[in-house]
Order: structure tokens, then sequence, then C-alpha cells
């Protein structure tokens, strides 16, 4: 995993206030801590920032006056109608520490034709070196058959990783399509619930 340098900056000033002039700059408050280190808080580039959290579990390189260390973005609050980043909590780590993360798991191929993919985590957690995370695990379901499962200690962990999920935690499984008499059956059981709900009320 490669390294994301980011210029630091001390901050000095809190609250609310202070944290709406800091995004009005287009940078972003964080805070870094861990190690049993005191909180340092910090201000960071915004476009920067946004850029390395498009890749997940992102080593980040914080450099400036009385910070250089590395750092794993642990708690991310964006602005829930613009999207933009309002405040980054950071994770302490050092050169071969381990780190337990959440990996994202990814599936290519196409299952049985009788059958639909129902994938039940979308991410795992593995324990890995801070610098060496791996980015994902990917899961060949070509040919997969109806009653198929892949539980955790199916999947194929990266070299240097090892699981740190329940080993019997189901991933994914295969289940059967819906039968025409099966879809006829849910569509006339909602038009019946739909007919007896009491006047002035609907059916859920």
């Amino acid at each position: 995993m490669s390294e994301v340098r980011i210029a630091a900056e001390a901050r000095t000033e809190f609250g609310k206030g202070a944290a709406r002039k800091i995004r009005r700059a287009d940078k972003v408050p964080a805070v870094l801590y861990g190690h049993g280190i005191d909180p340092k808080h910090l201000t960071l580039p915004g476009h920067e920032v946004l850029l390395a959290l498009r890749t997940a579990n992102v080593l980040i390189h914080l450099k400036g006056e009385g910070v250089d260390e590395l750092a794993l973005p642990k708690g991310v609050q964006r602005d829930p109608i613009k999207g933009f980043i309002e405040h980054l909590d950071l994770l302490l780590v050092k050169r071969g520490e381990k780190v337990t993360v959440e990996i994202p798991v990814t599936t290519v191929g196409d299952v049985d034709s009788e059958g639909i993919l129902d994938q039940q985590l979308m991410s795992i957690g593995v324990e890995a070196e801070a610098t060496h995370i791996p980015t994902g695990i990917e899961v060949d379901v070509e040919g997969f058959a109806v009653g198929r499962v892949v539980t955790a200690a199916d999947l194929v962990v990266p070299q240097g990783s090892s699981l740190a999920a329940d080993p019997e935690t189901v991933v994914l499984q295969v289940i059967a399509k819906p039968t025409e008499a099966a879809e006829e059956d849910e569509a006339t059981e909602a038009e019946t619930v739909a007919t007896e709900a009491p006047e002035g009320e609907s059916a859920e």
C-alpha cells in the first residue's frame, strides 16, 4: 500500500465557529490520536483529504510543523446534503504495527442460471501490518450452484494478513430464483392485504 503525504497544520482554535472558518477556507479539521499520546488537533487541505479517502484504509503520512506521523482514517463526518468532509478522526500507527481493519469483499463471475447471488457481507475484518493493508478480497463465483455458501473461513486472505472475523460468518450464498408461481402468490397476497385494509388506511 502506498502512502499519501498530506500537509498538516496545528489547530489552536476550537468550537463550531472555528470549524466553520476552517471549512470556508476549503480545509478540514482533524484529530490525531492513539498510542497513548494527547490528541493532536490538526487542519488538513480539504481537496487532498477528499482524494485520499477514495482509497479504503488509505495510509496517510501527516507532515508539518511538529507533526511527522503515519495515520489511518477511523472516523469521517460528512455533510449529509453537500457531501463535503466536516471532520476527520485519524488513528496514529507505526511501521511494523498490526492493525485490524475492514477490507472490501468483491465478486467476479456469474453464478448458475438457476440461482441468485446473495452477498451478505460487503467487507470483512482482517489483521494486517499498518503499512501493508490489502485493498480487498476477491471471490470467484463462476458457476456456483444453488445452495453454495461461502463463509469467512473460505476466503483467501492476502499474504501477510489474517482473518479477524468469525470463521463461520456467512459472506455470500447462492439462493434459488423465485418461480413464477411464487411470484404470483406474492402478488395475490399483496392484493388481498390491500383489499382488506381498513377504510382510510393503506396496507404497509
